[in-house]
C-alpha cells in the first residue's frame, strides 16, 4: 500500500522520484506527488490520478526530467497514495505541506489518534488543507519545530512521534535543511539505498535497484537522518543505533517487463524458473535441507499442533500446507485468516509451531500475529520472499522463497514459490518423524524437481486457455469448485479472477453443491472445476452433471491419465501428470491464465487492479 522515494545527490531529482514512483505503482494507488527543496524554497507538485499525469504536470510546470541532466534541486520526495482517510483527491494526494511552508511530509500507515492531535493543532492556530491523517504529522512536526525555537529538527520529530500512535514510514523535508532528509519508521518498511555521494529511500527494493544494491533495512522505532554523503539511524532517544548493509541479487531488469504486454505475464512465464530456483537448491544427495530451520527429531519432538498463518493469496497456500502437514505428517494444523487469528484469543503454546507466509514480509496483520504467536511461546517460521524483511528478521526462522521481484499486484510466481516450500517442509518434517519411508521420500524428490518443465507444457499451451477466455469474458458471475486439495485450488483460481477482472466469482467444495449453492446455477452460468484427484473425479463429474442439467457451461482441469474419462464438461484443459498431491502447483497456473486472458479481453488494467494494494501494511 502507498509508496514512498526520496533522494539527495548529483542527479536529476525529479527523474529519480518519477521513475522511483513508476515502480512502486505495483503497490496500489490512486494519486501521487512530489516535493522538493530548490533555492532554499519548498515546491509541491501533487494530484489525482496515475503517476504519467503527475509527470506531464512537472514538465508543464517546466522542470527537466531528464535522466542524464543535473539540477539544482538539494533533496526531494516522492509519494504514491492509497487512499484510507479522505476521499481521493488532489487535496489529499502526498505529499503534505504544514501551513507555515517549514515541513513537508509523505507517509505510509496510519496515524490511529489523528481526530485528537487534529483538534489540538486547531486550537494553536493551525488550520488544514486536506481530510488525511498525515497533514496532522506535517503540522505536529512543525508545531514541535517552532516551538522550539532553535531549528532542532530532529528534536522535533521525536516530540512529534512521541505523540503519535499508529503505524508509519514517514519521509520529512525541512526547508530550513535543505541538504537531509529525515525518516522515521514504525510497522511500514522504509529501505535505505546507498550510493556514492547520493543517497535513497524509498518503500521498496524496486524503487533502489536501478541505481545500487546496497541497501539497509530500517527497524522499528528509529529515525533516519540522511545526507548525500553520510546515513545516521538513531532510536526515538536521539541515540544511534548499529545497523548492517545486504547486498541485493537481482537486477533492475528482473523488474521490467522484458517485452511482455504486463508484468503478470512475464511472472507467470518465470514460474518454472522461480520454483526451480525455491526447490532444486534445497534437494541434495536425496535429501531435503531447510537452511535456516534446524529439523530433526529434536525440533519436532515437542510440536504437537501447526498454526498456518497468512492473507489472502498466501492464505490458500497455506491451506495447501495445512492439507500437506496432517496428510504426511499426521500433525494437527489450523491455518488462519491473520486478521482474524489477531482477535481470537488462539489456543497456542509452546508445542505448538507458527509459519507465517507473506510475500513481501511486511503485511502488518501476519506480522501482529506472528508476534502473539511468540508472545505465547510458539517458535515461529516465516515463509517470504524479500531478504531483510521485517517478518524475517523477526521469525525464529526463515525460509526465502525465490521468486524475485513481482511487480503485477495479483500474485503468481510468488504463489507457486509458497507452495514449493509448504511441500519442501511438509515432506522434510514427513520424514524426519518417520511418516514416509525413504523410497517415498526420493520419490517426492523427484515430483518436486520435475515440476518446472512441466509447468512450461502448461505455458506452451496457454492459446488453449486465451481462446477460451475469448468466448466467456462476458459472464457476469463465474463459480470455482473442487474437492480436496482441489478447493484450495479453487480458492486461489477464484481470488485471481475477481482481483484483475472484476467478475464476481466464488469457490465452492464440490460436496456443499446441494447445500445451497446450486440455487445460483442458471443458464449460461460459467462453473470452471479442476479435478486432480483420481478418488474424487467420480464425485466432480457427478456435480458436473448436475450444474449442466441446469444450463451451466463447464471448463474442467484435468491431468492426463484422467483425460480418457468421458467427463460432460464442455471444455478440457489437460495437464501433465503427477503424484496427485503434487496438483495444486500445476493446476493453478492455468487458472492464472485464464484470469489474466478474461481481464485482457475486458480491457481492465491488469497489473494495477482498482482498489487494490500489493503490499497490504494498514489493518
Amino acid at each position: 500500500m502507498c509508496g514512498i522515494v526520496g533522494y539527495i545527490g548529483a542527479r536529476n531529482t525529479l527523474s529519480v522520484l518519477i521513475k522511483g514512483l513508476k515502480t512502486l505503482e505495483y503497490r496500489g494507488y490512486d494519486s501521487a506527488g512530489v516535493s522538493f527543496i530548490k533555492d532554499g524554497e519548498l515546491n509541491l507538485i501533487k494530484k489525482k490520478g496515475r503517476v504519467n499525469e503527475l509527470e506531464e504536470e512537472v514538465a508543464s510546470l517546466g522542470f527537466n526530467l531528464d535522466e542524464h541532466k543535473t539540477n539544482k534541486i538539494s533533496s526531494g520526495i516522492g509519494h504514491t497514495r492509497w487512499a484510507t482517510h479522505g476521499a481521493p483527491s488532489d487535496e489529499n494526494s502526498h505529499p503534505h505541506l504544514s501551513m507555515n511552508g517549514k515541513i513537508c511530509v509523505v507517509h505510509n500507515g496510519i496515524i490511529e489518534n489523528y481526530a485528537e492531535l487534529r483538534k489540538f493543532l486547531k486550537k494553536k492556530g493551525y488550520e488544514f488543507k486536506s481530510e488525511t491523517d498525515t497533514e496532522v504529522a506535517a503540522q505536529l512536526i512543525e508545531y514541535y519545530y517552532v516551538k522550539s525555537g532553535n531549528n532542532d529538527i530532529e528534536a522535533a520529530v521525536c516530540r512529534a512521534l512521541a505523540d503519535i500512535v499508529g503505524s508509519y514510514a514517514l519521509c520529512i523535508l525541512c526547508v530550513d535543511k535543505p541538504d537531509q532528509l529525515i525518516c522515521a519508521k514504525k510497522d511500514n518498511p522504509i529501505v535505505i539505498g546507498l550510493g556514492k555521494n547520493e543517497n535513497f529511500v524509498a518503500s521498496d527494493i524496486t524503487a533502489l535497484i536501478e541505481y545500487t544494491r546496497d541497501v539497509v533495512f530500517m527497524e522499528d522505532n528509529c529515525y533516519l537522518v540522511m545526507k548525500k554523503d553520510s546515513i545516521e539511524i538513531k532510536d526515538i532517544h536521539g541515540e544511534p543505533v548499529e545497523y548492517s548493509v545486504s547486498t541485493v541479487e537481482w537486477d533492475a531488469d528482473a523488474a521490467q517487463k522484458g517485452g511482455y504486454a504486463h508484468f503478470m505475464m512475464k511472472e507467470m512465464f518465470e514460474e518454472p524458473s522461480a520454483f526451480d530456483a525455491t526447490v532444486r537448491p534445497r534437494i541434495q544427495d536425496e535429501r531435503i535441507y531447510l537452511e535456516h530451520i534446524p529439523v530433526d527429531k529434536e525440533f519436532l519432538a515437542g510440536i504437537t499442533n501447526i498454526n498456518i498463518i497468512a492473507c489472502g493469496t498466501a492464505y490458500h497456500a497455506g491451506c495447501v500446507g495445512k492439507f500437506l502437514f496432517e496428510k504426511l505428517c499426521r500433525i494437527p494444523t489450523v491455518c488462519g485468516v491473520a486478521s482474524e487469528f489477531i482477535y481470537s484469543d488462539p489456543l497456542i503454546d509452546e508445542h505448538t509451531l507458527t509459519i507465517v507466509i507473506s510475500q513481501s514480509g511486511e503485511t502488518l496483520d501476519t506480522r501482529n500475529a506472528m508476534k502473539i504467536a511468540k508472545e505465547k511461546g510458539s517458535r515461529t517460521i516465516a515463509v517470504v520472499n524479500v531478504i531483510g524483511s521485517t517478518i524475517a528478521r523477526e521469525a525464529d526462522y526463515v525460509l526465502y522463497t525465490a521468486a524475485g521481484p513481482e511487480i503485477s499486484v495479483a500474485s503468481t510466481k510468488a504463489y507457486t514459490t509458497q507452495l514449493g516450500c509448504m511441500y519442501l517442509m511438509a515432506i522434510k518434517f514427513a520424514y524426519t518423524l518417520g511418516c514416509i519411508t525413504p523410497e517415498k521420500y526420493k520419490e517426492y524428490h523427484a515430483e518436486l524437481l520435475a515440476i518446472p518443465e512441466k509447468l512450461k507444457a502448461i505455458l506452451s499451451k496457454q492459446n488453449q486457455i486465451q481462446r477460451f477466455a475469448s468466448t466467456q469474458f462476458n459472464a457476469d458471475s463465474i463459480f470455482f469448485m473442487g474437492r480436496g486439495l482441489d478447493y484450495y485450488l479453487s480458492m486461489e483460481a477464484s481470488l485471481k479472477l475477481k482481483e484483475i477482472s472484476y467478475i464476481h466469482s466464488e469457490a465452492y467444495a464440490g460436496g456443499e453443491l446441494k447445500h445451497g449453492t446450486i440455487a445460483l446455477i442458471e443458464d449460461g452460468t460459467l462453473v470452471v472445476s479442476p479435478i486432480t484427484q483420481d478418488e474424487l473425479a467420480s464425485k466432480m463429474e457427478s456435480n458436473i452433471k448436475e450444474v449442466r442439467t441446469r444450463g451451466a457451461t463447464v471448463l474442467a482441469i484435468i491431468p492426463e491419465r484422467l483425460a480418457k474419462n468421458s467427463f460432460s464438461c464442455d471444455e478440457k484443459f489437460v495437464i501433465p501428470d503427477c503424484d496427485e498431491i503434487f496438483a495444486p502447483i500445476l493446476g493453478v497456473l492455468p487458472c492464472q491464465l485464464f484470469a489474466y486472458y478474461m481481464a485482457v479481453n475486458k480491457g481492465c488494467d491488469v497489473d494495477k487492479p482498482r482498489n487494490l494494494a500489493k503490499s497490504v501494511t494498514v489493518e
